[in-house]
Formats: structure tokens, sequence, C-alpha cells
């Protein structure tokens, strides 16, 4: 048996076993599909940490960047109470109505708002309507600008909020120093952000599954 058979067999047992799909989630991958989307969502276990780690935080908003077809949307959605508030920033239209549509059958769509544009034009947009600030962060959009979301995470969180950037390790290269993959650099350029800005505490972990080989990072602002 490959490696990456047994990897996905492994999340297999666990998602049967933790974090069984149900209907609204099986539907949003299935439409993700039907509509041409690329299958780079979350998978069901890596979404049921974001809805745990939503949970742990006591999350009354959340902030979502990379909404893709609304699958870890709605994971992230469920764990907020009946007046809590998901903003998700999307750069396609087309995908935005699907993760709209998804989010609807999921009975999310008063809780979840997705908003479409390039999200270094929607952030600061939002930052002006001087919202409450958000308990939880999630960055899964294009890497390269990931230390510019993280920059915008610190801005529109508070002490004790946690911000998860998906997608760290990138096969392995993120060890890369003279790589010139934009994904690789923006990267380690917020991986570098989060190991030496004062307002941060983070680590990053490698994972193996039905995703390949990657990993997260997790950092929790501070005073």
């Amino acid at each position: 048996m490959s490696d990456s058979q047994l990897w996905d067999d492994v999340d297999d047992y666990f998602t049967a076993l933790l974090s069984p799909e149900d209907e609204p989630l099986a539907a949003t991958r299935r439409d993700s599909d039907k509509e041409g989307l690329p299958p780079i969502n979350v998978t069901a276990n890596q979404g049921k940490l974001l809805h745990l780690l939503a949970q742990l935080q006591g999350a009354r908003r959340v902030l979502e960047i990379g909404t893709l077809g609304g699958y870890s949307t709605i994971w992230l959605a469920r764990a907020l109470p009946a007046d809590g508030r998901l903003v998700t920033l999307e750069y396609d239209g087309h995908h935005a109505d699907v993760a709209r549509r998804n989010l609807a059958h999921a009975g999310l769509d008063r809780i979840a708002e997705v908003r479409v544009g390039p999200a270094l034009e929607s952030l600061p947009k939002l930052a002006d309507e001087n919202p409450a600030p958000f308990d939880l962060v999630f960055i899964d959009a294009d890497k390269v600008n990931n230390p510019h979301y993280v920059e915008w995470a610190l801005r529109l969180t508070r002490s004790g909020s946690l911000i998860v950037l998906d997608n760290v390790v990138r096969e392995g290269r993120v060890t890369d120093a003279a790589s010139t993959d934009p994904g690789v650099r923006g990267t380690r350029a917020a991986l570098q952000l989060i190991a030496d800005h004062p307002r941060l505490d983070g680590t990053a972990i490698q994972t193996v599954g039905a995703k390949g080989y990657d990993g997260f990072a997790l950092a929790r602002v501070l005073d």
C-alpha cells in the first residue's frame, strides 16, 4: 500500500467515526464539483477541526478569507450561536454564487454573508464599517497575499482571537528560502510575520491525508 493510499484510508476512518458529513455538507461537495470548482476545499475532518476551534474560542464572529463553494464556511458557521455572524470573502463571483446556494441549503444564509471581490479590496471596506472584533479568522485564499491577510486579521481581531492559516507546508517546499514560487514566498513571509510580531504567538503543524502533505499555522492575538 502506498503512503498516499494509507493517508486516505486513515482520513476515511477518522471522518466516518468522528466527523461524518450530513446531507448539506455532502451536497455542498457535489454542487461544487458539478459547477466546476477546483477540489481544494478542506476535508471533513479538517472542517470539524475548524468547527471545534471556533467552539473552543466561544466565537460569535468569524471572518473567512477564501470561500470557494462554502464547505469550510458551513463548518465554521455551525459553531456560532443563532445571533452569530460570519463574513466570508471570495474573489470569484461564480464561486460566491455556489457558496450562497450551499449556505442557504444548510440554513445558514442569515448567519453567513458572502462578499465578492479581491480580498485586499474587501478587507479595507470591511474595516471602514468599524465592525466588532472577530473571534476567529480562517485564511485559505491566494497564498502570495498571506502576509497581507495576516496583517488585516490583526486589525480586525482582539486580544485572545485566533488566526488559522491553511496550506503552509506546500508539500515541504516551505523550507526552501530560495524558492521563486509565489505561494511559497507568501507563506514564508506570513510565518515570519507570526514569528516576529509582538502581538502574535503561534505555531505550525504538518499534516498528511486526503489532501496530501501540507499543514496549517495557528496564531493567538496578544494584548
